[in-house]
């Protein structure tokens, strides 16, 4: 779909003039324009800011949409003391909270740093205080606290495995909580017993509020045993030290802790969202939209592999016999919409003897479709570009 100038086939042309000047990339791109602005921090966060609390304000956050959510902050409030951790290239221009770059998705020791640092800032906010944590995709890398015992190169080695792993993202969660000091509602510990309001921007399925980042300012019910099930059930191979740390337990606060008494949790983003926003470009355009919903899940590759079927099955009913009259031949597009998660893992497919690595989705469906027939597949532009994407 590069070629600006291909049209829509013939036979899916809609009913009408609608559609009569319009490319199926121009379509496409409009439509992944609107699903990006619906989830775009600059758009959602002021309607869920509350007015600005009296007293010491403090913003924290981590994710790759985070930085952009604190720019929408402080847009809306003025400079604010705080820290925020986003991934590399991913950094926005803020008057007062401070933005440090780290790695993602396998974490550094800039986010080990600037976490510890972010850890000591909300140690020292007291009952009158207020923070707001600013939480999106890509949090679970970006906040890096090991737990005692646990060194950096230990749990960049654990992340790596289990994203090599084809685990399903609350899995990788799970286990990732459990090596953490803080994630799974230890963030929002941190900070007790000043007031937190969290705001979120999700990227897993079903909206799970504990796996998104891994859940840092919300209890988790999991345990430990259910962390250590992860590694056997994907036969992950650790370091001995990790199976030693999860034998002592963890810090994953339980729901109901009192230390989460002050804290409040809401997603103001999602991939429905998104995909709400992209159906109704397509539907004001003429075309039937078939959605596939917002949660799928699996190898990247297979994924793609599955959409790319499913558009060849839809264009070959729709491609009209020999026979029939013209006037019938006048059909709506038909465009599938569905939300690629945080859950589909191993993000890679293979082109030729090249590894194409992190948009495998993306790629596996036109990779598919090329000794076929053109069906028209939008390309993400650079995910450094994505500024509200997670």
């Amino acid at each position: 779909c590069d070629d600006p100038s291909r049209d829509l086939p013939d036979h899916i042309l809609p009913e009408g003039a609608r559609m009569a000047a319009l490319t199926a990339p121009a379509l496409l791109r409009a439509m992944f324009d609107a699903a990006v602005a619906a989830a775009d921090p600059m758009r959602v966060i002021a309607a869920a800011l509350p007015p600005r609390p009296g007293g010491r304000v403090v913003v924290v956050g981590a994710g790759k949409a985070s930085a952009r959510m604190a720019e929408a902050v402080e847009a809306a409030w003025g400079p604010c003391e705080g820290l925020v951790i986003t991934r590399y290239g991913y950094g926005r221009p803020c008057r007062g909270i401070e933005i440090v770059e780290a790695a993602h998705p396998v974490p550094d020791a800039a986010g080990v740093a600037a976490t510890r640092r972010m850890l000591d800032l909300l140690a020292s906010l007291g009952e009158g205080d207020f923070v707001l944590a600013l939480i999106s995709g890509g949090g679970s890398a970006l906040l890096c606290a090991p737990v005692p015992g646990l060194t950096l190169a230990e749990k960049q080695a654990v992340t790596a495995a289990l994203l090599a792993s084809g685990a399903p993202i609350d899995r990788i969660n799970t286990l990732r909580k459990h090596l953490s000091a803080v994630k799974g509602g230890q963030l929002a510990a941190a900070a007790w017993p000043a007031r937190m309001l969290a705001l979120v921007i999700s990227d897993v399925p079903g909206d799970d509020l504990a796996f998104i980042a891994s859940g840092p300012t919300v209890g988790d019910g999991s345990t430990v045993e259910e962390a250590r099930a992860v590694l056997m059930r994907y036969g992950i191979a650790v370091p001995e030290v990790v199976r030693a740390v999860l034998s002592k337990g963890s810090g994953v606060l339980a729901p109901g802790d009192a230390r989460l008494a002050r804290t409040e949790t809401r997603i103001v983003a999602a991939p429905s969202q998104s995909l709400a926003a992209a159906a109704e470009v397509a539907r004001a355009a003429g075309c039937e939209v078939r959605m596939l919903g917002d949660a799928i899940e699996g190898e990247a590759a297979v994924q793609g592999a599955a959409q790319a079927a499913l558009a060849r099955q839809i264009a070959a009913a729709r491609r009209p016999a020999r026979s029939e009259p013209v006037k019938s031949q006048l059909r709506r597009p038909s465009v599938i919409g569905a939300g690629v998660c945080a859950g589909c893992r191993r993000q890679s497919v293979r082109h030729g003897d090249a590894a194409i690595p992190r948009t495998g989705f993306f790629l596996a469906v036109p990779v598919r479709l090329q000794a076929e027939a053109p069906v028209p597949f939008p390309t993400p532009p650079p995910a450094g570009r994505l500024v509200s994407a997670s």
